[in-house]
């Protein structure tokens, strides 16, 4: 029978996507919460800025 003295690597607990941000280059950021609203705002915006997504 194994040992259970906690030795093992910890389990990640599965994060779920809750919205993404839109970061612009000017510092500007904002938040949609389905990535198709972020894609079109980037597009929007010229193709600039980086879209994130944010866990929970």
């Amino acid at each position: 029978m194994g040992c259970n003295c906690g030795g093992g690597t910890p389990q990640q607990q599965q994060q779920t996507i809750t919205a993404f941000q839109l970061v612009l280059p000017n510092g500007t950021v904002r938040v949609y919460y389905t990535w198709q609203e972020a894609h079109a705002a980037y597009q929007r915006a010229g193709g600039v800025g980086t879209i994130v997504p944010v866990y929970q």
